[in-house]
C-alpha cells in the first residue's frame, strides 16, 4: 500500500510539474536533506527507546543508503560503494534520491511512524523544482534504501541473545541480552576480532587497585561532587535519548552544516561515521561478552574476595549514577563510540582541532558545553563513566583506543575515491 501511495505521488509529481518555467527548473532548492532525516532517525530512536547497538545499526543504515543514493547518481566522479554500486539513472535529482533513500529505511525499520515518513518525503519531492528529476532521483533512492535493508535482513542483528548471570570474584553478576551483536556482520571493519582488546588487569595487581581506588573515591554517590554529577549525566544518554552513537551523529550534522559541506560530502561524512559507530558494537560487545568483568559497584562492595592486599571492601558503597550498570563493564561502550566518533571526525576533516558546541539529549538543564576539538569531547565522555562510578579507567582507555582503531581502519579502506585518491588531502593519516 505505502509502495502505491508512493508511486502515485511520483506519478503526480511528474504531471503537476511537466513542463515549469525555465526559471523554476534552474532555481537551487536546499532541503537540509541529511540533517533533517538523520532528525527524524533520531527521533525513532529516541521514541522506541532503542538500545545502543540497535540505534547504531538504524544510523548506519539509514546514512549509507543516502550516501550510495547519492554516489550513484555521480558517474565517474563517484567513489566507491558502501553496500549498493551504481549507476543511478542520468538526470536525476540528487537531493530526492537522498530523501526517497532514508525513507525506504526509516519505513522498514521504524514501521509505526511509516505514515509521517512517507508525508515528509511526499512535502520534500514537491519542493523540488524539476518534477521530472525529482520522480527519476526518488525512485532511484527508494530502491537503495530497500537494498540496503534487505542487504542487512540477516546480519545476525537479531534473534536477541543474552549472556547468563556469572558468579565469583571479577565476574559480571547480572544476565544481560544484546549478546548476539557480538556476532554481527560489519558495515566497513574486514574482522572485528581484531580489535578485540587484551584482557583488563588481573584483580590481583597493583593496576588494577590503583583504577579501584580511583572510581571508589570519583565514583562515590555518598561524596558530594556537583561537577562531577554533571559530566556524567550530560554524557549519560540513557534509554529513550539518541543514545552515545546518536550524541557523535548529531555533532557531525552541526559541524558539517558550520562548514556548509556540499550533499556529496555530507553523505559521505556520515556514512563513514555511522558505519564505524556500528561496527564499534561489535567490538565492544564481544569484548564484554569474553571478559565479563565485573561492576564497580559490585568490585568495592566484595572487594574482600578479589585477592588483593590493598582494596579494602565497602558493603555500602553505591554509584554515583544510581547504578551498577546493565551489561559487562569491559569495555565501557560510551568511550569506544566516543574514540570512534572523535577519530572519524578529525580524520575526515584532517583536523582535530575544529571548536563546537553541543547539548547533549541528557545535559542537565539542556546546557550546552564548547569543547576545542573532538578528542577533547571523547576524553571527558570517557571519564564521565568513571565519575558515575560505572567504570573503571582501565575500561575507558581500552575503549577509547578500540573506537579509534575501527575508525581508522574504515577511514583508510572506505568510501575512498575510484582513482586511489583518499578522503582530503593526505587524510587519513
Amino acid at each position: 500500500m505505502r509502495k502505491r501511495m508512493l508511486a502515485i505521488a511520483l506519478a503526480g509529481l511528474v504531471v503537476v510539474g511537466a513542463a515549469p518555467p525555465a526559471s523554476a527548473r534552474s532555481a537551487r532548492v536546499d532541503l537540509d536533506s541529511v540533517r533533517g532525516w538523520n532528525e527524524l532517525a533520531l527521533t525513532a530512536v529516541r521514541a522506541n527507546r532503542s538500545t545502543d547497538a540497535d540505534a547504531a545499526r538504524l544510523y548506519a543504515m539509514v546514512n549509507v543508503a543516502m550516501y550510495d543514493a547519492v554516489n550513484g547518481l555521480a558517474g565517474r566522479h563517484g567513489r566507491t560503494p558502501a553496500l549498493v554500486p551504481g549507476p543511478g539513472p542520468r538526470g536525476a535529482d540528487e537531493q530526492a534520491a537522498t530523501v526517497a533513500a532514508a525513507a525506504a529505511g526509516l519505513v522498514a525499520l521504524d514501521p509505526a511512524r511509516a505514515a509521517g515518513y512517507d508525508a515528509r518525503l511526499a512535502a520534500d519531492l514537491a519542493r523540488l523544482p524539476d518534477a521530472g528529476a525529482a520522480a527519476s532521483g526518488a525512485g532511484w533512492g527508494r530502491r537503495v534504501g530497500e537494498s540496503v535493508v534487505a542487504n542487512r535482513a540477516g546480519d545476525g542483528s537479531t534473534p536477541v541473545e543474552s549472556q547468563p548471570a556469572g558468579a565469583g570474584p571479577g565476574v559480571f553478576r547480572a544476565a544481560w541480552s544484546g549478546a548476539q551483536y557480538r556476532n554481527v556482520r560489519p558495515f566497513a571493519v574486514t574482522d572485528p576480532v581484531r580489535f578485540l582488546p587484551g584482557p583488563p588487569p588481573a584483580l590481583g595487581s597493583v593496576p588494577y587497585a590503583a583504577a579501584f581506588a580511583e572510581v571508589a573515591v570519583l565514583g562515590n554517590a555518598a561524596l558530594p561532587a556537583p561537577d562531577l554529577l554533571d559530566t556524567y549525566q550530560f554524557w549519560s544518554l540513557p534509554a529513550g535519548s539518541s543514545q552515545p552513537p546518536g550524541e557523535w551523529l548529531r555533532i557531525a550534522l552541526s559541524v558539517a552544516h558550520d562548514r556548509r559541506l556540499p550533499l556529496a560530502e555530507q553523505v559521505r561524512l556520515t556514512a563513514l561515521l555511522t558505519m564505524a559507530l556500528a561496527d564499534t558494537t561489535v567490538v565492544t560487545v564481544a569484548t564484554k561478552y569474553t571478559y565479563r568483568h565485573w561492576r564497580p559497584t559490585t568490585a568495592i562492595r566484595e572487594a574482600d574476595n578479589d585477592g588483593n592486599p590493598v582494596t579494602a571492601p565497602d558493603p555500602a558503597w553505591t554509584a554515583r549514577a544510581g547504578s551498577v550498570g546493565g551489561t559487562p563493564e569491559y569495555v565501557s561502550g560510551h568511550s569506544s563510540y566516543s574514540g570512534a566518533g572523535a577519530a572519524m571526525l578529525a580524520g575526515f576533516f584532517c583536523d582535530d582541532a575544529i571548536p563546537f558546541t553541543h547539548a547533549t539529549d541528557s545535559a542537565p538543564g539542556g546546557a550546552a558545553r564548547s569543547y576545542p576539538g573532538f578528542a577533547a569531547a571523547a576524553a571527558e565522555a570517557g571519564r564521565s563513566r568513571v565519575y558515575g562510578g560505572q567504570h573503571f579507567e582501565f575500561s575507558n582507555q581500552a575503549g577509547l583506543s578500540l573506537g579509534r582503531g575501527v575508525s581508522v581502519e574504515v577511514l583508510a579502506t572506505k568510501l575512498l575515491r575510484r582513482d586511489g585518491g583518499a578522503h582530503f588531502g593526505t587524510c587519513p593519516r
